[in-house]
This record gives C-alpha cells, structure tokens and sequence, in this order.
C-alpha cells in the first residue's frame, strides 16, 4: 500500500501497487504545475474519508476535473467527467520520495495534440 498526501496532509489518498511508470507532460497545465501521472482505475484510488474539499479546474474541452487541496494547493489528483471513464490520474509527487525515485518517468508531448 502507497500512501500519498498534499503538503499539509488535507487532500490523502493510498493506491495498492506501484505503478509501472509515471507520466510527465508538457501541455499547458501539467508544465505550469509540474505534476507527474500515475494512472490507475478509479476503484483501485482509495480516499481518505477525512479529506477536506478540493477546488476544481477544468479548461479547454472540459473532459477532466483538476483537483488540488484548499489548504496549501497541491495538485493532487485528476477524474474524468464522464466517470464511467475508468482511468484516473494521481499526482505521484504525493508520494514519499523514496517511492516516486524507483518510478520510470515516461515524457508525453501534450503539447502538440
């Protein structure tokens, strides 16, 4: 079991493996805040039922839902719109470092699509 928190622990969220890489993309939003993707499907994303609320953004053509902690900002965590989607994304630089350092990081060119 991995567990992962924002910066001041508001937003906490356990998945159970380690996923196979992480995805750094370099579209508008995901340069400006640095996050790296871990996917998983939504049932496999355990949340803690004490989690404070989110804020969320979306942009462009609006499919998903950015959501980063009200207390200190950290994006944490991405969900599709139409939640019968089964893929969602977490931020895996909530997770402890030593964690995040044995992870492949895969580049994705989010900005030319």
């Amino acid at each position: 079991m991995i567990e992962a928190s924002c910066h001041c622990g508001g937003i906490r969220f356990a998945v159970e493996t380690t996923p196979v890489d992480v995805n750094s993309c370099n579209c508008s939003i995901c340069r400006r805040h640095g996050g790296l993707w871990a996917y998983y499907p939504p049932s496999q994303v355990r949340f803690d039922a004490g989690n404070g609320p989110t804020d969320i953004y979306m942009w462009g053509d609006r499919m998903l839902e950015l959501h980063r902690c009200r207390g200190c900002g950290c994006i944490t965590h991405w969900l599709p719109v139409d939640r019968a989607y089964q893929r969602m994304g977490v931020n895996a630089r909530m997770m402890p470092p030593e964690v995040l350092a044995a992870i492949p990081v895969r580049y994705s060119d989010g900005a030319s699509m």
